[in-house]
């Protein structure tokens, strides 16, 4: 079985939109969440295709970097 794949953030920022649920399949690149980080917006995307198992973070949420965002399988 593939290894699970953490997604965490790239800075620190505030989740401005979540773009796939559990369940959902997404390829490496696909866009994950949007964040915003020094007023840009950040696309967060998946590591690797797979899963999505969790996700960790809802809109509006403000993260550290490093922060678990969501998990691939």
């Amino acid at each position: 079985t593939a290894m699970a794949q953490q997604v965490t953030a790239p800075m620190v920022g505030k989740v401005l939109q979540v773009q796939c649920k559990v369940g959902d399949k997404v390829q490496e690149d696909d866009v994950i969440l949007l964040l915003e980080a020094m007023k840009m917006e950040i696309p967060v995307v998946a590591p690797i295709s797979g899963t999505v198992r969790e996700i960790k973070v809802s809109a509006g949420d403000t993260v550290e970097a490093d922060t678990v965002l969501a998990v691939i399988e």
